[in-house]
């Protein structure tokens, strides 16, 4: 028996719904997409509430095995690194990685959410939007799904039905309440706000175009992300509560004088920031741990409604689509949705873990590492040994963003072996020139196994 032709119903429209429903689209299976937004595609998109997404080698690898990468790549602006804007007003590159292809892609959510969802519609799957679920009743094997431009309610049968719709999952809540999964929410007492750095004149770039600027502060920081047209999507983390934090930013003078003490190469290149902080949402950040994603053979989760991350890592996506492929190889040869979601869950399940916990360590990073000479010392020497010893020495944020066939706890793991490899060769150096690379040499070879199986990292 195959699941073939079967009919599957999607909550959720966002990317990683699309991307799903065109895959089991393409798998001969009647697909129904519920999203309870308008059409995305329109005019009136909410603004305000989207962190610019990072694509990397594994939204990549999916995008492309569902032959959509061609339609994502005039979207895309590549970031060679982080450029670090440090408080004494200095700047520099540090590199994503030690190659030229070795970089990351600034994407607009809107933009990318409407290529999927024009080839969900082009594959034939039926896109319901203003459709909001309801309630979902595993003891009837039916769900509720409102009908919020005729204001009436339609019961659909859970055939399966797949639970896209984000961290805020209203299925995941649903499965929960019945007990039918455990799920926990484990928010970051910190907090973001969207702000923007509008394009020069003839759609010139007021910062360096190429790259992923951060304001590392400690305690928070200040990020700006690239877009097509000149202008850079910026983005404020900062604590919920506290001396520097949103509680504290309540007036309009209070939101100037932190912006202008804290980023004040930013605030110049801001002038509408007061009122785009007073206007736009506080984005609340968090993690979402689900025991079990599935309830027998009707309903499962998939994505940010099972294990939703922080974006610090830039990889929620990324791990999103890699889901997807993950659920439809899964479907190869399958005999029952039961087994499909077993499968998943235990595929994605550790690996899942893993990246939520990278994505924490690397907020840490982010706001206050990258201007610690001690650690760019360790991220040099990183590099150096990746380029003396490219099959076993590759670092962990290497692993994890052009690598796909790395799984994300291998990922982990190693990084934790490199990571006392190298505290242990920079103990006492204050350069590379201090380093002993035969002692180095001994480390690697001993602790890290040889990769079998590393493939290029695809360049847009």
């Amino acid at each position: 028996m195959s699941l073939s032709g079967e009919a599957v119903s999607i909550v959720g429209a966002g990317p990683t719904g699309a991307l799903l429903a065109v895959l089991l689209k393409r798998r001969g299976m009647a697909v129904t997409l519920y999203e309870s937004r308008a059409d995305p595609r329109g005019d009136g998109a909410e603004a305000g509430r989207s962190i610019n997404l990072a694509l990397a080698d594994r939204g990549t690898h999916a995008l492309a095995r569902a032959g959509l990468l061609d339609a994502v790549r005039r979207l895309v602006v590549p970031m060679r690194g982080r450029l670090v804007h440090q408080a004494d007003g200095s700047t520099g590159l540090q590199p994503y990685g030690r190659l030229p292809n070795e970089v990351i892609y600034s994407i607009s959510r809107r933009e990318l959410n409407n290529v999927l969802l024009d080839a969900a519609i082009d594959a034939g799957v039926d896109v319901r939007f203003q459709h909001r679920l309801e309630s979902a009743d595993l003891a009837t094997g039916t769900a509720r799904v409102r009908d919020l431009g005729r204001g009436v309610s339609l019961e659909i049968p859970m055939k399966p039905l797949l639970g896209a719709d984000g961290a805020g999952s209203l299925l995941r809540r649903r499965l929960a309440a019945q007990d039918l999964i455990e799920s926990e929410d484990i928010p970051l007492e910190h907090a973001y706000k969207e702000l923007s750095i509008a394009a020069g004149p003839g759609r010139s770039a007021l910062l360096e175009r190429e790259a992923l600027h951060i304001w590392p502060r400690g305690g928070y920081m200040l990020i700006a992300l690239p877009n097509q047209d000149g202008s850079f999507t910026a983005t404020l983390f900062l604590p919920l509560q506290g001396i520097s934090s949103f509680a504290a930013l309540r007036s309009p003078q209070a939101i100037d004088e932190f912006l202008s003490a804290n980023f004040p190469d930013a605030r110049a290149l801001m002038p509408d920031c007061v009122a785009e902080f007073q206007r736009h949402p506080t984005g609340f950040l968090g993690t979402v741990h689900a025991r079990t994603w599935s309830a027998a053979g009707a309903a499962a989760l998939i994505g940010d409604a099972a294990h939703a991350i922080v974006p610090f890592h830039g990889q929620g996506m990324n791990c999103c689509f890699e889901d997807c492929l993950e659920f439809d190889a899964c479907l190869e040869g399958a005999s029952s949705w039961e087994r499909v979601f077993a499968e998943v869950y235990a595929r994605r399940k550790p690996n899942a873990d893993a990246i939520a916990e990278m994505a924490l360590e690397n907020y840490l990073e982010m706001r206050e590492l990258v201007a610690d000479p001690h650690f760019l010392l360790q991220q040099s020497l990183a590099l150096e040994l990746e380029r003396r010893y490219p099959r076993r020495f590759i670092p962990r944020y290497s692993m994890v963003m052009f690598h796909h066939e790395i799984s994300y706890r291998t990922a982990q793991e190693r990084g934790r072996v490199q990571a006392q490899i190298l505290a242990e060769l920079t103990r006492e150096a204050a350069s590379l020139a201090d380093v002993d690379y035969a002692r180095a040499a001994r480390l690697v070879e001993a602790e890290l196994p040889e990769f079998s199986d590393l493939s290029s990292v695809m360049k847009l």
